[in-house]
């Protein structure tokens, strides 16, 4: 009885974790790994990214990020300002940080970035 030859093995699919890792990858080329790490465990804990391509989720976990933890926009909240002024005010600051990881797209006071992202 001759035996088939093993077929070639398939590549696995990559998880949901490797799909976003990849994306922002793509997306932000300079982000500090450390950093990376943050931004992906927040797109993936994200309710409102799980059903997003992982590009998109990639994109919106990185804003939100950058946004919280770069810029003054907590604070701008907590002295009262509303989520539109706050993200204005901190326009130039967010898109300098995402201009450091080596973003090209940057955020214009008019994009709209919330689609699923926490504030």
């Amino acid at each position: 009885m001759s035996r088939r030859p093993d077929p070639v093995p398939r590549r696995a699919l990559p998880t949901r974790r490797e799909a976003v890792e990849a994306a922002l990858s793509r997306l932000a080329p300079r982000v500090p790994e450390f950093e990376a790490e943050a931004i992906v465990d927040r797109a993936l804990a994200s309710p409102g990214l799980r059903g997003a391509a992982p590009e998109t989720a990639a994109w919106l976990g990185m804003v939100a990020y950058a946004r919280h933890v770069f810029t003054e926009y907590d604070s701008l909240l907590e002295e009262g300002y509303d989520q539109d002024s706050a993200r204005h005010f901190i326009l130039d600051d967010l898109n300098a940080v995402l201009a450091e990881w080596g973003v090209r797209r940057r955020i214009g006071g008019d994009e709209e970035t919330s689609e699923g992202e926490p504030a």
